[in-house]
């Protein structure tokens, strides 16, 4: 992760505290933020101080290694492991980084688990980071010169430790030399594509533009897109796909118009657990995140606007499931996949 030419990493650890980007705040301020308990960053989580599949999936392990710390017996631990779970229901990454952290530090006796569950954790964000370089080396060859690439949401750099999913092959290819231009859509309500990954995007000098959700489909059906990247979230066993809402109607479109459509995706996203994206639960928000919009004014404070009629109400859902038949592949750390392929590889 590229900030101001610097090197980040999304979470990381120091000492016994959980240090963050503080989303929220992008693309107008650029702030870290520091946890020291268990529910600190379960809170974290929750609010979406943090977000994005990788990226979670490593503070919750980060969260439990410091609940595993404050813990006074089996059961705290246990509580701990409840908590994170709480936050947020989608993203199997968040399940996969408690379950590490939960199972290691129960298999030892009470004395050695604090320092293990802080190594584990960070095993599981180094891995997470690599997962994420990986994508990239597979990923990137199947963008060429001058290509025009739509995405949607933000699986960039702030979606994961480091690298991402679903741009990290478009900043590989960038480190190869090779051109491209990025679709952005804004991705309502919480705009993480129009605040995160416009920002991701301009920290590496690729350009873009910023485009309307409903924009997208017209673009392809125009022949201005020639492939589309998207993340996941959770991946089920038939290779069926949750990831932020609007993603199945990119999936759709995109078939209709010949354009190749993936998705990038550790393995560790993969839930054999579940049989269909039936199975997958989908998160629903705060409705109020569809009444109001949060941004800037021109006197630099940061606002919320009510942008709807008072008294109206929404339904906002987080994410959607496209099924497999509209993906061509699925870009992993071990290479890039057709989705039957993946319970064949994990099972």
């Amino acid at each position: 992760m590229l900030v101001g030419g610097k090197h980040y990493r999304t979470v990381w650890l120091e000492g016994a505290t959980v240090k963050m980007i503080e989303q929220r705040m992008l693309p107008h301020k650029f702030e870290i933020v520091s946890y020291r308990t268990c529910a600190e960053v379960a809170e974290a989580i929750r609010s979406m101080v943090v977000r994005g599949a990788g990226a979670i999936g490593a503070a919750a392990a980060y969260g439990m290694a410091l609940g595993v710390a404050e813990a006074k017996d089996e059961n705290d631990i246990k509580r701990a492991a409840e908590l994170i779970r709480s936050t947020r229901p989608t993203a199997r990454d968040l399940f996969y980084g408690v379950e590490c952290v939960l199972n290691r530090s129960l298999a030892l006796p009470a004395e050695k688990r604090r320092q293990a569950a802080f190594a584990e954790a960070q095993r599981v964000a180094d891995e997470n980071a690599e997962n994420g370089r990986l994508i990239g080396e597979h990923g990137e060859k199947l963008i060429k010169d001058g290509m025009r690439i739509s995405t949607h949401c933000n699986a960039g750099w702030l979606a994961f430790v480091d690298w991402g999913s679903a741009l990290s092959p478009v900043y590989a290819a960038k480190r190869w030399g090779r051109s491209m231009f990025v679709w952005v859509d804004e991705t309502g309500p919480r705009n993480q594509g129009a605040n995160l990954t416009a920002w991701e995007l301009m920290n590496e000098g690729i350009p873009f533009k910023i485009i309307d959700d409903n924009a997208t489909g017209f673009l392809m059906q125009r022949g201005e897109v020639d492939i589309a990247i998207v993340g996941a979230d959770r991946i089920a066993a038939n290779g069926d796909v949750a990831n932020k809402i609007g993603t199945y109607e990119n999936a759709v479109l995109a078939k209709e118009n010949g354009v190749p459509f993936y998705v990038a995706a550790p393995t560790t996203t993969v839930d054999l657990g579940c049989p269909s994206g039936k199975s997958i639960p989908i998160e629903e928000r705060s409705q109020d995140e569809v009444l109001c919009k949060c941004g800037m004014t021109e006197d630099g404070t940061m606002a919320r606007i009510r942008t709807s009629p008072k008294g109206a109400q929404a339904l906002n859902l987080a994410f959607d499931v496209t099924p497999a038949k509209y993906i061509k592949g699925i870009i992993t750390e071990q290479g890039i996949m057709r989705p039957a392929e993946l319970k064949k590889l994990l099972g």
